[in-house]
């Protein structure tokens, strides 16, 4: 790789908004420290797919630039308040892509599902071999709100589509209505050429992710689960970016694919007391307890450990960063996962020292909404907080809800959990053929001077819905557009969130030539 490399600490070793964070206070780890060994480097070799042959596709831009501006200006919200839905916003939305991917809808079935409002879309394109393990392709139609207060800091209206200065602007245009349109257009130009899968291949855009797909995606998955599907060979969703800059100390560009995702939990901690007059307080409140408890549970974190992702993570970007920590970088991607040699604590401690980094290491404990009181002279009867848990693989909600009551020791606060619990996926295999078919098709896409790596992803998406199954145990997450900065990313869920027109082009191009790279799929 040409991209010249600045030296790098051990802190830059992770990825963006979605990755992780460490400031700490807690023990690092619960296994025994081992003593430190040497690390023979010879097999930490670049891992880079090299000498891949670019390839030029040609695509309909200003036909499908305009077809995503349209979709930009339906305004299908995903609400924290679920009733808060407008049916009509993604009702008209499906009936524009009838329209607009006539071909699509002609050959592939379309089914709606989601409850209690079916308004997730389900594509099925049936193959030519029934025997071949199926894909799956996974994009949302919801977008978060746009704040009132913020709609002043946009250059142009967040709902208009508008196509200015070589940028397509709107809310959703980045996440993930371009990639609804990418699938769709590339698609609809297979079917005018002819083509059909050998495989059968499914399409899902769900209608909730933005407040975790429990109506949509995870209905989908229910069914297809329950239709008898055992195996997936190739799913795909969103994640980061294509973006120069995204990994500290690589100043080249960089396409990180999720390969693993944490879990998601939610409880409620509550306390039901007496209320009284402010005049005659009680030794403690109720929200003097309540608080003691959140306290207590922060400083009572869980342990830390490296999870087989960030292994894998490591093996394919350690050999690309600084040389002088090249042994660290090899512990912990040779490492085994029931010990700690003294160059992965190394490792961890360093990890543990800055935010983005942190929560790769453990699940993490994150206090999010406190309510209580309705009057300032007013004792409140009833104090409650919302604790969001982001769980590594075997902190299950048993095993969290035992942490959380017993780091409180307080029988006065009751503890439930109030979310449609995630756990963590399983994780997807890097050195697999699928993997390195999606390596490839970016490759021929976006060129070879850019570092592909796998990466373990902190946040999620609703892909989690299907790889925390046993059919779906492959699961790549991707977006791929490429940003020019890591500026860019202040439109992700925030303003002015915009794509370059040219680089919508090469979206289309890479769903285009995935379709003909599953093909090599031998399963």
């Amino acid at each position: 790789m040409k991209a010249a490399r600045k030296a790098i600490s051990l802190l830059g070793a992770c990825t963006l908004i979605l990755l992780t964070g460490c400031n700490q206070k807690q023990e690092s780890t619960t296994r025994e420290e081992q003593p430190a060994q040497t690390v023979d480097l010879d097999d930490f070799t670049s891992k880079q797919m090299r000498g891949v042959e670019q390839v030029s596709i040609e695509v309909d831009l200003d036909g499908a630039v305009d077809r995503l501006s349209k979709a930009v200006q339906f305004k299908t919200i995903s609400n924290q308040d679920r009733n808060d839905f407008d049916t009509k916003a993604f009702e008209d939305y499906h009936s524009f892509l009838e329209k607009a991917y006539p071909n699509v809808h002609k050959t592939l079935k379309k089914e709606l599902i989601g409850d209690p409002r079916p308004y997730s879309l389900l594509y099925t394109w049936e193959g030519k071999d029934s025997s071949l393990e199926p894909a799956l392709f996974y994009a949302h139609q919801d977008v978060v709100p746009v704040p009132e207060d913020s709609r002043d800091q946009w250059k142009h209206d967040p709902f208009s589509g508008a196509v200015v200065d070589g940028y397509i602007w709107g809310r959703g245009v980045l996440d993930d209505k371009n990639q609804i349109h990418g699938i769709l257009e590339a698609a609809e130009m297979k079917i005018k050429e002819g083509w059909q899968p050998s495989r059968t291949i499914y399409f899902v855009f769900g209608q909730d992710e933005e407040v975790g797909g429990a109506e949509g995606a995870k209905k989908v998955a229910d069914v297809l689960e329950e239709r008898g599907i055992k195996r997936f060979a190739y799913v795909m969703d969103e994640s980061a970016p294509i973006t120069p800059g995204i990994f500290p100390g690589i100043e080249e560009n960089t396409a990180l694919i999720g390969i693993a995702q944490k879990g998601y939990l939610s409880l409620e901690l509550a306390i039901n007391g007496v209320g009284g007059h402010s005049s005659q307080p009680p030794e403690e409140s109720n929200i003097g307890i309540l608080a003691e408890a959140i306290t207590k549970l922060e400083d009572a974190q869980f342990p830390y450990r490296i999870h087989p992702a960030v292994r894998s993570q490591y093996r394919y970007m350690g050999p690309e960063l600084d040389k002088e920590l090249q042994p660290v970088y090899a512990a912990v991607a040779f490492g085994k996962d029931d010990e700690i040699t003294a160059l992965e604590q190394k490792f961890i401690e360093e990890m543990a020292g800055n935010q983005l980094t942190r929560a790769m290491l453990h699940t993490t404990i994150a206090v999010t909404m406190f309510n209580a009181g309705i009057k300032d002279n007013v004792l409140p009867p009833k104090a409650t907080a919302v604790v969001n848990f982001r769980p590594m693989p075997g902190d299950t909600p048993e095993k969290i809800i035992e942490h959380v009551k017993k780091a409180i020791d307080d029988d006065r606060i009751t503890v439930k959990d109030i979310s449609a619990s995630t756990p963590a996926t399983n994780i997807a295999d890097p050195n697999s053929e699928a993997y390195k078919i999606l390596e490839k098709t970016i490759r021929q896409i976006w060129g070879n001077d850019l570092l592909v790596s796998p990466f373990f992803v902190i946040g999620g998406s609703d892909s989690k819905h299907f790889q925390a199954r046993s059919f779906a145990p492959d699961v790549f997450t991707i977006t791929t557009i490429q940003l020019e900065n890591t500026e860019e990313f202040k439109g992700f869920h925030g303003v002015n969130e915009r794509i370059l027109v040219e680089e919508y082009g090469k979206t289309i191009s890479f769903f285009y030539q995935i379709l003909d790279n599953l093909e090599e799929l031998k399963s």
